[in-house]
């Protein structure tokens, strides 16, 4: 429903929602993970995305990589310090139609353990569908990617390897399915 103010409100639908990254692991492959718990508001007018207002968290203590013992140190000080820094936020700024094929650019403030530094993101629109499974709920979906290099908000921890290299590479690829929910 729009509101007074002629605004749409849009609900991130965590169960059908993925929020994954990956990174370069001992120089040879990579290693995927994810975030459970997120949310995120999006305010249109109308069901023009391209008037969004985009308020997005996570908690960083929700990672998984399948792997235990490196979720624990993914969550101390030495990476997303969850003890001090309980979100993650992003902030949508600008969006550019790259093409009629629904590609998007956005561009927008991402905010690891209290740095704010400007991102850019791919975004594809796949469309805007009643779900005939939910009382014809309205629901948009997006694919998202995009490169950070960790550096950028503190994210410094490596190791060197015996045979030279380094641990964990800079490059973080942001990769998330996304599917709204209109209010």
């Amino acid at each position: 429903m729009e509101t007074t103010t002629n605004k749409t409100k849009w609900v991130i639908q965590p169960s059908n929602s993925e929020i994954s990254f990956k990174i370069k692991y001992l120089m040879i492959c990579n290693i995927k993970g994810v975030f459970k718990n997120f949310s995120g508001n999006i305010y249109t007018t109308g069901e023009d995305f391209m008037t969004s207002e985009i308020d997005f968290k996570l908690n960083p203590s929700s990672v998984s990589t399948g792997n235990e013992k490196r979720d624990g140190h993914l969550r101390d000080k030495d990476f997303f310090d969850v003890d001090n820094f309980k979100e993650i936020t992003f902030i949508g700024k600008t969006y550019q139609k790259i093409d009629n094929n629904g590609s998007y650019e956005l561009q927008g403030e991402l905010t690891i353990k209290g740095i704010t530094k400007p991102i850019k993101l791919d975004i594809n629109f796949g469309g805007v569908m009643k779900d005939p499974q939910v009382f014809g709920e309205e629901k948009a979906g997006f694919s998202i990617n995009g490169k950070i290099n960790r550096k950028d908000w503190g994210l410094t921890w490596n190791t060197l390897l015996e045979t030279g290299g380094l641990l964990i590479g800079d490059d973080v690829e942001i990769n998330c399915e996304i599917v709204l929910i209109k209010q």
